[in-house]
Formats: C-alpha cells, sequence, structure tokens
C-alpha cells in the first residue's frame, strides 16, 4: 500500500502555476489547457477572454480591476469568483436587448430600475439576469469567470492560450 499524501493549492493573480499538457496525438493547437490565472493577468480589466467552448456556450475570464462598463444580455448568465472580491450592481434595463447572444455594451448610464447589488469573493456565485444591466467594481485585481454564450464582446485567443 502506498501512502499518497494530496494537497489542494488553489490559484490567484498573486500566486499561479502553469501546468503542463502532455499531447500524445495530434496537433497541440487543437486542445485547449489555460490557466484562468494567467490569462487574466494578460488582459485588460474587463476584457471578456473565452477559456472554453462548448457549441454556442463559453466560459470567460476576465480581470476585476476598478470599475467595469455596463454590461447587458438577451439570456442569463452566470458569475464565479475566483480571486479578489468584486461588487456587482444591477440595473432592471427599460429597454433590455431583444435580440442576439453573449454580452453587449448597455452604455455609460441605462435607463432603468436600480436592483440593489452583491458583493463576491472567493467562490461565490452571482446570477446575472437577461433583461438587467449590470456592472463589476473591485479595489483590488481579480478573476471572475462568467458563464453566457459567444457574443460581440468575447475575445478569443486561442493562439496566445494554447501555445502560450
Amino acid at each position: 500500500m502506498t501512502d499518497q499524501s494530496f494537497h489542494t493549492v488553489f490559484g490567484s493573480l498573486d500566486g499561479y502555476r502553469k501546468g503542463e499538457i502532455e499531447i500524445t496525438s495530434g496537433d497541440a493547437r487543437h486542445y485547449v489547457f489555460s490557466n484562468i490565472f494567467e490569462v487574466a493577468s494578460e488582459s485588460a480589466p474587463y476584457q471578456k477572454v473565452v477559456v472554453g467552448k462548448n457549441l454556442d456556450y463559453v466560459i470567460e475570464t476576465l480581470r476585476t480591476e476598478g470599475q467595469s462598463q455596463w454590461f447587458a444580455c438577451t439570456h442569463d448568465e452566470f458569475a464565479i469568483l475566483m480571486d479578489g472580491e468584486v461588487r456587482i450592481d444591477f440595473i432592471k434595463l427599460d429597454n433590455p436587448p431583444k435580440s442576439g447572444t453573449g454580452t453587449v455594451a448597455a452604455g455609460p448610464q441605462p435607463a432603468g430600475r436600480a436592483m440593489g447589488h452583491v458583493v463576491l469573493r472567493r467562490g461565490h456565485q452571482a446570477l446575472l439576469p437577461a433583461g438587467c444591466a449590470y456592472r463589476f467594481i473591485a479595489q483590488k485585481p481579480g478573476v471572475v469567470l462568467v458563464q453566457t454564450m459567444l457574443g460581440e464582446l468575447s475575445v478569443e485567443k486561442w493562439a496566445d492560450i494554447c501555445l502560450h
């Protein structure tokens, strides 16, 4: 019997390890292997970089730092905070987006009724409901993952992520 002990280490912007993958067949460009903290560390604040994709659905990593623009979507999105702390403000839009997929810019001050806010800390999750505008506010850099659909604000950097 082998005594194996495992130690889980959670990454952060301040401390992560790249990791590695061994391709036994095929081309490395056909696989995705990324570190969300590395991707966020090399991204502009609130740039929505796609790190996972399944048909039309994507997982985007965003570097949370300062205040984001207002975002909106025609479908529910889902956010999970991986590092740091972030406040999310919500507005019930008077004129929500009617078509399209993925996140869209909602303008500098969307018209609608303030719905309140939530504060996420590492591991906390929040629904980003359809028909609402939302923005992120973070005092210190952090990382949030957003599940959404591929859209006009989604940034795909597969060559940089997969072969970096």
